[in-house]
């Protein structure tokens, strides 16, 4: 099978069309291309769309994944300001505004996210120094584009996100992913044993790896927890740590074992459920059901005395439904994280489950 090409982010057209503007005004000629070195090291060489008034153009290609935003032009012009200060962000045409709580940009923020953020300044930076600066994103077809994507929903106004963790789009068909991440347990089951740790993203592998410097292996399930779940049940496994961050890993809560947000959300009627349960008021449900986003309900419910019963309660719901997923074959232990990796309940089993992980 033929391999499927790589893309680039928007976060990485960001970043270099505002690279490509600052040396535009530092040395009265536009680039025709730049080099972009990725946070992985790996350097890209992106064409320059140039137009008037030091507006620098870089078009997203997102390889052979399928994306919205593939082909589009994001634009970037930055205003270079005369004595040392912040980097500043504006929304031009096509990039959304934040105008509801719970998102990692605050409200009235264009919504380019940090991980861009930090490597738009970092690009910008290269070039000024520590002088000030305004950079404005836009993407032309932004507002079209937005209307197709779940922006709306989340409160983001008026365009696109500028989106991106690692650069690079790596692209991959539903057969293809699920057949490499069943390679991948297959192989910790041969290397490690019957025990191991599944984690939904990387704010779980990177708090198990920060926690347990000893231990074992860690498989990232992304998406598919039901699918791995099944395999690793085919494969003789006998423990599991489960870890992820709450705004996907609760969904098992209401037995969700496909994780996507395109194919099921319920985060928001599975934290209700449960405050209901702990005790909380009509009133308190209604606060927590009208928040825009899991942080957000997070952030209300950190103010209600019930908060760590509510987690608690989800917690081992996860835990149940995930180890009826496997008939009881495997035992299971949770650990839930916030935003910022720590930890807002898990289940009594982790300790029982740990000893296993640890000494494999």
């Amino acid at each position: 099978m033929k391999p499927l090409r790589e893309g680039h982010t928007t976060g990485v057209c960001a970043a270099a069309a505002a690279l490509a503007s600052v040396l535009w005004q530092t040395t009265g000629r536009c680039p025709e291309q730049v080099a972009y070195t990725l946070p992985s090291g790996k350097t890209l060489s992106l064409p320059i769309e140039a137009a008037e008034a030091y507006i620098c153009g870089v078009r997203k290609d997102s390889g052979d994944d399928p994306d919205q935003t593939n082909g589009c032009l994001v634009c970037a012009t930055v205003q270079i300001l005369e004595d040392e200060g912040a980097i500043c962000f504006q929304a031009g045409k096509g990039v959304g505004t934040v105008t509801r709580k719970g998102l990692p940009i605050p409200v009235g923020e264009p919504a380019i996210n940090p991980i861009p953020r930090e490597m738009i300044i970092k690009a910008v930076r290269s070039v000024i120094g520590t002088r000030g600066a305004v950079v404005t994103i836009s993407v032309p077809e932004g507002e079209r584009i937005a209307e197709r994507t779940f922006n709306g929903r989340l409160g983001i106004v008026g365009g696109i996100s500028i989106l991106g963790t690692t650069g690079i789009v790596r692209p991959m068909s539903e057969e293809a992913i699920r057949e490499s991440l069943r390679m991948e347990l297959s192989m910790c089951r041969a290397e490690y044993g019957t025990a191991c740790a599944m984690v939904t993203g990387y704010a779980g592998e990177s708090y198990l790896k920060k926690r347990f410097t000893d231990g074992g292996s860690i498989i990232l399930c992304s998406n598919y927890l039901g699918y791995l779940l099944d395999c690793a049940e085919e494969m003789g496994m006998q423990t599991i740590l489960l870890t992820g961050a709450a705004g996907k890993l609760i969904k098992p809560a209401a037995d969700i074992m496909y994780l996507h947000s395109h194919t099921a959300g319920g985060q928001r009627e599975i934290i209700c459920t449960h405050a209901a349960l702990a005790g909380a008021s009509m009133e308190q449900v209604q606060q927590l059901y009208h928040c825009n986003t899991t942080v957000e309900m997070q952030e209300r419910l950190s103010r209600m005395p019930f908060a760590e019963t509510v987690w608690k309660q989800i917690t081992e719901s996860v835990c149940k439904n995930c180890e009826r997923r496997t008939h009881f074959h495997i035992k299971i232990g949770v650990i839930l994280l916030d935003r910022e990796q720590h930890v807002l309940a898990e289940t009594a089993s982790v300790s029982d489950v740990l000893k296993e992980w640890r000494r494999h």
